[in-house]
């Protein structure tokens, strides 16, 4: 039994250290805790349970990680852009910390390769990446504090990625936008899904976007709010120019 136990935990051990290795190569700094940071890249199918019976997976530190980001991108914002008004930072804080942009950042990083799940890596969808780049700034928050947590996202966030200027010109949804200039417009808009079908065994919907009864863009896509977005997107074309004068 002596020996059994003495291999399992030789073999433990290692695994930790690949496990501590490789983070350490993302993080740019070395972890205290490892269990924070493999509770990062917990799912809940693993179905964990801590000693006081809550589950343990990474959704309470993608909370945590959120919040922290949006911390950070604050103060950052709030020094380099001292003309912005608050709906100007919002925005700004938002196109950085937007759902595509940190599921960018966690395939970037190719985060979901350390991910301990029941689910085939392939049936999840694309916020997997995002929501564990969240956890991962959640566990760097626990282990190391704020300091270490502002220095990891300048590192991997801010200083390769964030551009004020282009971030200025960035849309990061057509629907708000065309929502935004129908209702300063006064003009009476609407979304309506046309098709709702099974094409190879995947699910589309169809949607169109009316504008004063007369339909102005139609997009097909795999979820309702997708083909809203895409419908946006063509009739943001289709009126840019009042549209940018909005």
């Amino acid at each position: 039994m002596r020996i059994i136990r003495k291999i399992f935990s030789k073999s433990r051990s290692a695994e930790d250290g690949i496990f501590f290795t490789s983070i350490q190569k993302i993080l740019g700094f070395a972890p205290v805790n490892l269990e924070n940071y493999k509770k990062a890249f917990t799912h809940r199918s693993s179905n964990r349970l801590d000693e006081m019976g809550n589950p343990m997976n990474y959704e309470r530190l993608e909370f945590l990680g959120d919040a922290m980001l949006s911390s950070v991108i604050a103060a950052y914002l709030f020094t380099k852009a001292p003309a912005g008004d608050e709906g100007y930072l919002t925005k700004m804080r938002s196109k950085i910390v937007s759902r595509e942009h940190l599921n960018e950042l966690g395939k970037d990083l190719n985060l979901i390769q350390y991910i301990e799940s029941k689910v085939p890596l392939q049936h999840f969808g694309e916020n997997i990446h995002g929501n564990i780049f969240e956890s991962l700034v959640g566990a760097i928050y626990l282990d190391r504090g704020y300091v270490y947590c502002e220095k990891f996202i300048h590192q991997r966030v801010i200083t390769p990625y964030v551009d004020i200027t282009r971030l200025e010109g960035k849309v990061i949804s057509y629907k708000s936008l065309v929502i935004e200039w129908c209702q300063k417009e006064k003009k009476i808009f609407h979304y309506d899904i046309f098709e709702d079908n099974a094409i190879d065994g995947q699910r589309l919907f169809g949607v169109k976007l009316s504008i004063e009864d007369k339909v102005i863009a139609k997009a097909r896509a795999t979820s309702k709010k997708k083909a809203e977005e895409k419908a946006s997107q063509r009739a943001y074309f289709a009126f840019q120019e009042k549209m940018d004068r909005k």
